[in-house]
């Protein structure tokens, strides 16, 4: 395991310096699970929740979160991001899947940013929809892909993590 990078000798806190590296294109895949009952999941589809579309509005919201992650995770460089989009369908009766992919050409990766946009767009399924089904959960949000960078890239296998 390498060392972590955002601490200095003395153990103080410190934003990575990119400067030194190149400016590659970046790509990052990220999924999260939404779990609720099979009425609100129909409620969702049929778009039949009283506070609007559940999946447009989740989508807008994730691809705001996305482009404010520098705000939200210390430490994260702002990127000037080419590229997002959020996939939200059901999975089976009883859940919805979120995907995203971000992109863009930096000299750091866009992990964080494609998962605070399935985190923060699975948030908001939950906020629209907890009037009806306060026992939702929010499950395995998760790093699916990553290209670009010195580090290479990276792809989850039906087996576990794989590099590529």
């Amino acid at each position: 395991m390498t060392s972590l990078t955002h601490f200095d000798d003395e153990g103080a806190s410190r934003m990575v310096d990119v400067g030194d590296k190149p400016t590659t294109r970046r790509s990052a895949r990220a999924s999260s699970l939404v779990r609720m009952q099979p009425a609100t999941l129909a409620a969702i589809c049929d778009r039949r929740i009283a506070k609007g579309d559940v999946r447009e509005i989740a989508r807008l919201a994730g691809i705001m979160a996305a482009k404010r992650t520098a705000e939200l995770i210390p430490l994260c460089h702002p990127l000037p991001l080419d590229h997002v989009s959020l996939e939200i369908a059901a999975a089976g009766a009883d859940s919805l899947r979120i995907e995203a992919l971000v992109e863009v050409d930096a000299r750091t990766g866009v992990e964080m940013e494609a998962l605070t946009a399935v985190s923060v767009a699975a948030l908001t399924v939950y906020d629209m929809c907890k009037a009806i089904d306060r026992g939702m959960t929010i499950e395995r949000i998760q790093l699916e892909a990553k290209s670009g960078g010195v580090r290479g890239d990276f792809a989850r296998g039906p087996a576990g993590d794989q590099r590529t």
